[in-house]
């Protein structure tokens, strides 16, 4: 018998053809204007590039010489942002916060050197939340509209106020686009540290809390390092529309804090490429002598940020400077930044022989260990390559955060687990588009107080930092999210102790960045014959046990093998909870690491009495 098949023809027809409103674009591609969706777990997700985009606004108006303070207010889910700038011109209001492209950044006399060119922020905010009202204040009149999911539901008439000028934007998230999202209050705050550190002498109010500096870049490295571990005094450089703040420390790798306009470049740009380049030339000049730029950059900590009018950002989420813009002067960016560090950090060293000595020692140091590493690192390399193509220690995912032209590279996840019952049941659940699994053989080595020649040496690290692509810094990082992923009993406690050490010892901008992150796993399941519930925790199970009645069947968890690959899918899909490795702008990596990886300290042993948990009977007491 023969079979035939016929495909079916696609029909394509005037009636395929459809044109969205902007509601619905923004809606249907929020991508195109926030980046991901995400759940409040990562401080790249939406609901922060909300924020932002709102706060962006009164920062402008700060900018541009209206208002000296901001104030926010986070009530569990909802956000307001009041500035006390100018005010949107009342008979504009509705259409400002509604109608796509419109708004007063086309006119450059209006906002000079502002971040927000499109017209497209405030309606993205407005399109994606529940809930959003604008509220303008001007020279005694002020007028109030209220939306939902973009649509205006009430226009309040034009009254009288005694309020001082400015905007006040309330709004919160749509769960339909976020699910049960959750605000971190940390991410917020280290949002607003960087607005202050940018805008020196601006107060923002945030629940409370003050954030004020009255140094930019210098407050910056000195709040966000531990400055123990510079091995010299901040160097600080000011222009018109170029501010520079720079070190050199203990660590091991770059790290770098980028800006335009306010808005933190995370993936840096043109201005930041120009300074890694103007740097080298600097210290080659000074020094007469051809440095490998390697040894110049390696364990430089440095903040940059410049100013120029209608910037070209790669995408509307603006992460990195295009490399089409133009200074203030009608130079390159390159050339324009160059020629700043050039002349400004050429003469510091001058002025400075003291930080010119230090900052020579330091790069002697690094020439050094890479030399001492030099060998040790090829071999380690090739070892690499053939362990990554023979022994499967990297289950690798198709989309990579490196892939900019892909949408969903902010979702790309490596899962970091131990034995291969964790390590099978992760691979086969995955969503092979953007998860990877990196399978641990046994404990890793406790690298405290250890140079970074370890990391070679030691083929488990060796082949992490292969699976990452961070040997040399975070520009080629392949994941998003780095997520570790162990058995919830001691054991599995000391590999993530283990594995924080690792990151916080050689990679600390990855921490600080926000890419770390533990895997929460459920501790039981309670069903009965209709109905399974995940339970994350004590309170949770008996929760479950309550809602399902009599004498459910409850099951606990002892290790992730234990969980078959269908259930895993669960857990790490869009319900998957992630727990993030924050460092707070005040803490000290060398400080934490020595509490806790260094001698057994009374001190320690007193933090472990008081927060020892002891399990009997699947109960914590």
């Amino acid at each position: 018998m023969e079979l035939t098949y016929t495909k079916k023809q696609a029909q394509y027809t005037e009636d395929n053809i459809r044109t969205l409103d902007w509601r619905e674009h923004i809606r249907k591609r929020p991508g195109m204007y926030i980046g991901k969706l995400g759940n409040g777990t990562a401080p790249d997700d939406g609901i922060y590039v909300l924020i932002k985009e709102i706060i962006d606004n009164a920062i402008d108006e700060y900018m541009m010489g209206f208002g000296t303070k901001v104030e926010i207010e986070l009530d569990n889910k909802r956000l307001s942002v009041r500035d006390y700038g100018r005010g949107i011109p009342l008979g504009k209001l509705v259409d400002c916060v509604s109608k796509i492209n419109t708004g007063g950044k086309y006119d450059s006399e209006a906002f000079q050197k502002a971040v927000g060119l499109n017209g497209v922020g405030t309606k993205a905010v407005n399109a994606l939340s529940t809930y959003f009202s604008a509220q303008s204040t001007r020279d005694g009149q002020t007028k109030l509209a209220e939306f939902k999911q973009g649509n205006l539901t009430k226009e309040h008439p034009v009254k009288s106020s005694k309020d001082p000028n400015g905007t006040c934007i309330i709004f919160e998230p749509d769960e339909e686009m976020f699910g049960n999202f959750v605000f971190q209050e940390d991410f917020i705050e280290n949002m607003l540290w960087n607005y202050a550190f940018l805008n020196a002498g601006l107060k923002l109010h945030f629940n409370g809390k003050e954030f004020l500096s009255k140094k930019g870049l210098y407050d910056l490295l000195t709040f966000r390092t531990n400055t123990d571990t510079h091995r010299y005094p901040v160097i600080h450089l000011k222009g018109q529309d170029i501010e520079v703040a720079m070190t050199h420390s203990d660590q091991y790798n770059e790290e770098y804090f980028s800006f335009v306009n306010g808005q933190n470049t995370t993936q840096g740009g043109t201005h930041l490429a120009a300074f890694k380049e103007a740097v080298v030339k600097v210290v080659r000049d000074f020094y007469k002598k051809e440095f490998d730029p390697a040894d110049v950059r390696s364990a430089i900590i440095a903040a940059v940020s410049i100013r120029i009018q209608e910037p070209v950002f790669e995408s509307q989420t603006k992460t990195k400077l295009g490399s089409l813009n133009m200074s203030p002067e009608g130079q390159s960016i390159r050339s324009y930044v160059n020629d700043f560090i050039k002349k400004e950090l050429d003469n510091y060293l001058h002025r400075h022989p003291d930080v010119a000595e230090s900052l020579l020692l330091r790069i002697q140091q690094s020439e050094r260990e890479r030399k001492d590493i030099s060998s040790i690192r090829k071999i380690a390399n090739e070892r690499a390559k053939k362990a990554n193509l023979h022994n499967k220690k990297l289950r690798d995912c198709r989309t990579h955060f490196t892939d900019l032209r892909k949408g969903d590279r902010f979702s790309t996840t490596l899962f970091i687990t131990e034995g291969d019952s964790a390590s099978g049941s992760l691979t086969k659940a995955r969503d092979v588009q953007t998860q990877a699994v990196f399978s641990l053989r046994g404990k890793p080595l406790n690298c405290y107080g250890l140079n970074k020649k370890v990391v070679y040496e030691n083929e488990e690290f060796n082949l992490l930092q292969h699976a990452l692509d961070i040997e040399e810094g975070m520009d080629n990082l392949r994941f998003n999210q780095v997520v570790i992923a162990t058995d919830a009993d001691v054991d599995g406690m000391h590999i993530r102790l283990l594995l924080m050490t690792f990151f916080l010892q050689f990679f600390p901008e990855l921490v600080r960045a926000g890419h770390l992150y533990i895997l929460e796993t459920p501790l039981f399941r309670v069903r009965n014959k209709k109905q399974t519930i995940y339970c994350y925790s004590e309170k949770e199970k008996q929760q479950a046990i309550k809602k399902l009645g009599a004498n459910p069947e409850i099951t606990r968890f002892k290790g992730l093998g234990e969980i078959s690959p269908d259930e895993f899918g669960r857990f790490i899909g869009k319900d998957i909870r992630l727990l993030p490795i924050i460092v707070k702008k005040d803490s000290s990596i060398p400080q934490i690491l020595n509490y806790y990886m260094g001698k057994n300290t009374p001190e320690r042993q007193d933090f472990i009495m008081q927060h020892l948990r002891i399990e009997k009977n699947d109960t914590e007491v």
